[in-house]
């Protein structure tokens, strides 16, 4: 069966070709063009179609990292047969500004399927729906905590979506976790069009993390050599799946330290944390409130009453 080129805002991706694809998006007051940049992997032979996406939130360097450096390592020039488009960077405004949101503050990953006549997000996410959506199967959007949460390295995937069960399976990172979709996610939109995206988070805001950056590549290799478009077969990585998540909060504001962190079983009932207050006067013990893993944890080291503390898989 012959395969037909890929043409992407305009752009067209012969089979067995690569093109790096600009995409306009807006301005900066400043009228700097704000584009996106789409490497284009389009091989020879007919098979799944993938999106694998960085830096939606801007301050998420990870996720960029993850994938600038799955670009470098010329990952995805050696598929055998489907095609992959590779975004390392959504967000420019809020890289640039080390900023998770956009101009006024409005988040992208709340913002789709977007609107061409909106907001700064608002047209970032219907870019994305319009222009790159169309083009794929499934794909993987690379994250990291917010301020001051380190996520242990895990694949969110769509609670009760079959399909998006078994990407998550064939990705292998060390956590698997069901969530449902959050209101007008890409994750959301996509699944409507029957589309999975996996949610991919390690480590936190404004840090490389080496851990979860390995972890993410090597997932992303074994994602390819599943759907057999990559030769080579990565080694197993051992995960654990939880059906539910659940945070822990800081029952009162004070200085904060964790005795256990991400990574860690906890059992119900024993001390994993403290909360003192500045002046040497009280100590408030945190206990596990259930059986479980640490799946996410807060570093900051002053929290307020109600501030999420410690994520807790089971």
């Amino acid at each position: 069966m012959a395969i037909t080129p890929l043409n992407i805002n305009g752009t067209v991706v012969k089979p067995g070709h690569a093109e790096v694809v600009k995409i306009p998006v807006g301005r900066l007051p400043s009228g700097n063009q704000i584009l996106i940049r789409a490497h284009v992997f389009h091989s020879r032979k007919a098979g799944p179609k993938v999106l694998i996406l960085g830096g939606v939130h801007g301050d998420e360097i990870n996720g960029v990292e993850i994938v600038r450096r799955a670009v470098t390592e010329e990952i995805f020039e050696d598929i055998t047969k489907g095609s992959v488009i590779a975004i390392p960077l959504l967000n420019v405004y809020g890289f640039i500004n080390f900023s998770r949101d956009v101009t006024d503050g409005k988040d992208v990953n709340r913002s789709f399927p977007g609107s061409s006549s909106g907001s700064l997000a608002s047209r970032i996410a219907r870019t994305l729906t319009k222009k790159i959506l169309p083009n794929i199967d499934f794909g993987v959007d690379f994250h990291t905590g917010g301020k001051y949460l380190y996520n242990y390295p895990q694949i969110r995937f769509s609670k009760g979506d079959k399909k998006s069960l078994e990407l998550a399976k064939a990705f292998g990172a060390p956590y698997l976790v069901a969530m449902p979709p959050i209101s007008k996610s890409l994750r959301k939109s996509a699944l409507a069009e029957g589309k999975p995206i996996l949610v991919y988070e390690g480590g936190e805001t404004l840090r490389y993390d080496g851990i979860s950056i390995q972890k993410a590549l090597n997932g992303i290799r074994r994602l390819l050599h599943t759907q057999g478009m990559l030769a080579e077969k990565p080694e197993d990585e051992q995960t654990l799946l939880f059906q539910k998540a659940t945070w822990m909060r800081a029952p009162r504001a004070g200085m904060f330290r964790w005795h256990k962190c991400s990574g860690h079983q906890i059992q119900k009932g024993e001390p994993i944390g403290v909360i003192n207050d500045p002046f040497g006067l009280e100590d408030l013990t945190l206990y596990a409130p259930r059986a479980g893993y640490i799946i996410g944890h807060n570093n900051a080291p002053v929290v307020n009453q109600g501030d999420a503390l410690f994520h807790i898989g089971f």
